[in-house]
């Protein structure tokens, strides 16, 4: 169905998401930061911490972008029906265990064991960690869509 505006989707917010060519430039982005955090000539970033860094750098870019953030950039022509949404809870149309749902999901997990395995599982980066995925996992659970812990975020 054809929308006025020149698209074809009543809310292009999401739609790109779908692509594999997102997943690919999503994984090179990532990637790219992690190896400029390796470059970095300091001796403070070793290589247990720029795997920290990047696991909770991506882990709360995620968070904000997706479990934050509300509404939508573009104008769409939706009536205001996903003003309050996050952008989580726009993706698919809230229908869970997609594909790009599930690559969202998965990532931040392999990160996480990427992490724990190349910190040699040391307690401060283990807690570091596991905090971090916690933050961006707990948001994504089907109970919690359209929930607002405390009201925290609610309008």
């Amino acid at each position: 169905m054809m929308m006025p505006g020149g698209h074809g989707n009543e809310n292009p917010n999401t739609n790109y998401m779908n692509g594999r060519g997102f997943w690919i430039f999503y994984l090179l982005v990532l990637g790219g930061v992690h190896i400029i955090l390796l470059s970095v000539p300091v001796s403070l970033f070793s290589v247990a911490w720029v795997w920290t860094l990047t696991h909770v750098g991506h882990n709360a870019i995620q968070f904000w972008f997706l479990h934050w953030m509300k509404s939508h950039p573009w104008i769409t022509f939706d009536q205001g029906s996903n003003r309050r949404l996050t952008h989580w809870e726009q993706i698919d149309h809230g229908v869970q265990y997609t594909p790009t749902r599930k690559f969202l999901t998965i990532l931040p997990i392999m990160l996480y064991i990427l992490a724990s395995g190349y910190t040699r599982y040391d307690k401060i980066h283990f807690a570091i960690n596991t905090l971090s995925l916690a933050s961006v996992l707990i948001p994504k659970l089907p109970w919690f869509h359209k929930v607002r812990l405390f009201g925290i975020n609610k309008y």
